[in-house]
């Protein structure tokens, strides 16, 4: 998505950091990214259950259309979520994650920081639809699981000596490899395929905390003591916040209750 893979700043000879004032730096770089991943979150969170607040209806006078579960869908439910306008709200994340990535260069550290909010706001919108498929209290139970889960593997991955460079391409791959098979079980429906891209994604997205934790750190040394380091805590971020609601929707998935 950008090429800040690289890891090969050296600081120039005359202006070299100490090893106690790189280790503060660093520290306070992750708890910006961490910061800034919590943060996106929480806009996630508090859009997705917002916009199903001001779908569904419990006043039959009210209710335009109804879902197979029976949930019934407001005006403004039934228009953004049934109508030709899902799409918009399907394909917009995918539309500003791709611009961020490309302008990240380019723009301010506040534009940067903006552009991430929005792209959490829109990921919301598009998320309010698991509310009318999974009970609420399911909902809670795999966020909190997949928290657990999430801060366990990013702690090793930021805490172990081993080179986790080798995952990168085997993990990308196997991503791009469920979300065509995702495509193609929108057409067969098959239960069993949607379980075995659950249970595979569950282990990919695992992966993808732990190895793009490690990568975050190794980033660090590129925009050290500049206005780079705050775009790159935001690039961050987003790595993060995507690993952890890829890891979230397949667990949800399979331990879900549905409604």
């Amino acid at each position: 998505m950008s090429n800040f893979d690289r890891n090969t700043y050296v600081p120039p000879y005359g202006n070299v950091a100490t090893q106690a004032q790189i280790d503060q730096g660093l520290r306070s770089y992750m708890l910006g990214v961490y910061n800034n991943m919590v943060l996106g979150l929480a806009i996630t969170g508090v859009a997705a259950l917002g916009f199903y607040l001001m779908s569904v209806t419990t006043d039959p006078s009210m209710a335009v259309g109804k879902l197979r579960n029976g949930l019934m869908l407001t005006q403004f439910g039934a228009t953004l979520y049934t109508s030709a306008l899902k799409w918009v709200v399907m394909f917009a994340p995918l539309a500003v994650v791709m611009y961020f990535g490309f302008k990240i260069q380019s723009m301010s550290a506040a534009a940067a920081r903006g552009t991430f909010w929005l792209y959490s706001a829109l990921v919301g919108v598009s998320l309010a639809t698991v509310f009318f498929v999974f009970t609420g209290s399911s909902i809670v139970r795999v966020f909190f699981i997949t928290a657990a889960s999430f801060g366990a593997l990013s702690l090793w991955g930021y805490t172990t000596k081993k080179d986790l460079t080798g995952w990168g391409s085997f993990l990308i791959m196997g991503i791009f490899g469920i979300l065509l098979a995702s495509i193609v079980n929108l057409f067969m429906q098959s239960t069993a395929m949607q379980f075995a891209i659950s249970c595979i994604g569950v282990v990919l997205f695992a992966g993808l905390t732990a190895y793009d934790t490690q990568k975050i750190k190794e980033m660090y040394a590129e925009g050290y003591g500049s206005e780079m380091a705050d775009k790159l805590s935001i690039y961050g971020a987003l790595q993060l916040y995507i690993d952890f609601l890829g890891m979230f929707q397949m667990l949800l998935s399979l331990l879900g209750d549905r409604e």
